[in-house]
Parts: structure tokens; C-alpha cells; sequence
């Protein structure tokens, strides 16, 4: 299965950290964060990364290369940042089977084989870690809703008054259909292409979207105390599992 993943963003609020280098390179416990999403899609079997590059794309490619652990690496490049479901639509002439999607500002220990292999069993067109989260913090995620059997029946990005609590995080697996939705979205009021409109898409279209909890932890390294956040759990994760 191939792996896509996210990394053509900026990091504005990450400065100054990001003044001289993407998001996905800012370090985390000595490693930049794409090599921390690139050694789990790794051991989750990616035989192909493909990787949307945008901002200083050259010192994310000059320090990878063409290959990671023996995997071989293609660049797609997103030349505006338009939204998740427009940097997406950058790959689409990569994909032509169930593939994994990864944001690259995300730092996961978390069951994300629960999803692969749910997306595996053909009885998913789309899977994707879901995690509960304060309801005072939900309205900066793309909130959803799910019925008894565990599946997506809404999605919204960032709602004012979110309807739940549970929320999508940076992992998902698609089939091929998530690009003709990804071609139907309309810019939100933020004026990006949003990824959970292309997923409520797939949904509106009758299409099954399961959620899968997380068991773990993730951190959106989005502020510099997230990055200082993500350090302390790896450190502590090393420290609990060398002991």
C-alpha cells in the first residue's frame, strides 16, 4: 500500500523554528517530524511514500533523497497552500489503489495498524483515527459523528458549535473515490479546499467511512509547546519501554 503524506505547509505559527525550514522539519527528540511519520508508514508496510511538498520543498528532498529505508520516495508539489483536499488532488496520478494518508505535522503512538487493516478487510471505502477531545477545544478540528456500527455519518470542518466531540486526527486510508470528491469540494469560508468536505462527500454519496478509536496518543504540532509536548511523551515512551 502506498503512503501519502502532507507536508507542503509553512508552519506559521511554529515560528521562529520554521523561519529557515518546513514544518514536517522541525525536530522533535533529535528527528525531524517527517522521519518520525516516515518510520511508522515504514513498519506499517508502505512500499511507495509519496510526499506534497511545498514551502523550502528543496531541504525536505535534499535531506531524503529518493529512497527512506530502502523505500523509494516520490515528490509531488503543491505550489499554493489550499487546503488538505487540494494537496491531495496533487497526487492523484500516483494512486491507483487503496493508499494511506498522513499529515506530516502529526506525531502519533497510536494503534494506526487498526486502521490499515480495517481498510484491508474491502468493507470501508475510508478509514481514519478519531479521537474525543475537550468540547471547548473540538471547534479547532474537523468534528464527526458516527451511528451504533461505528461509521461516519457527518463531518465538519472547524464548527462553531460543534455537534460532538470526537474528532479526525492525521491518519486516514482511502480508496481511489476520495479523489473525485477531493474534485467536487467547494472553498470553505476559509477559503480552502477542506478534506473533511471531501470526506462528507464520500458519506452524502453512500459510501462507508469508519471510524477507528485512538488508543495511544497524537500531537498536531502546531504551536512550539506541542513540539515540547510530543519530546517529553517519546522520551517518556522510550524510557517506559526500555525499562
Amino acid at each position: 500500500m502506498k503512503a501519502v503524506v502532507l507536508a507542503a505547509g509553512e508552519g506559521t505559527r511554529l515560528r521562529p523554528l520554521t523561519e529557515d525550514k518546513p514544518k514536517g522539519m522541525v525536530e522533535v527528540d533529535d528527528k525531524p517530524i517527517l522521519t518520525h511519520c516516515f518510520d511508522q508508514l515504514v513498519s506499517l508496510g508502505a512500499d511507495e511514500l509519496i510526499v506534497v511538498v511545498g514551502y523550502l520543498k528543496e531541504k525536505i528532498i535534499d535531506h531524503y533523497g529518493d529512497a527512506y529505508e530502502g523505500v523509494p520516495i516520490t515528490y509531488s508539489h503543491q505550489r499554493e497552500q489550499q487546503g488538505l483536499a487540494h494537496a491531495l488532488l496533487t497526487v492523484e496520478e500516483h494512486i491507483d489503489d487503496d493508499f494511506m494518508l498522513m499529515l506530516g505535522d502529526n506525531v502519533f503512538q497510536a494503534n494506526l495498524e487498526d486502521v490499515v487493516r480495517r481498510q484491508r478487510e474491502d468493507r470501508a471505502d475510508a478509514a481514519f483515527l478519531v479521537e474525543e477531545v475537550p468540547w471547548d477545544e473540538a471547534d479547532r478540528y474537523g468534528v464527526c459523528d458516527t451511528n451504533k456500527f461505528g461509521e461516519i455519518t457527518d463531518v465538519v470542518e472547524k464548527p462553531d458549535d460543534p455537534p460532538s466531540n470526537l474528532v479526525m486526527t492525521g491518519f486516514y486510508t482511502f480508496t481511489p473515490a476520495i479523489f473525485h470528491a477531493c474534485h467536487l469540494v467547494q472553498p470553505s469560508n476559509r477559503g480552502e479546499y477542506e478534506i473533511s468536505e471531501a470526506i462528507d462527500l464520500l458519506i452524502q454519496s453512500g459510501r462507508t467511512i469508519d471510524a477507528i478509536g485512538l488508543e495511544g496518543w497524537r500531537i498536531d504540532v502546531g504551536y512550539p509547546e506541542d513540539r515540547e509536548e510530543a519530546e517529553e511523551r517519546l522520551q517518556d515512551y522510550a524510557t517506559k519501554s526500555t525499562s
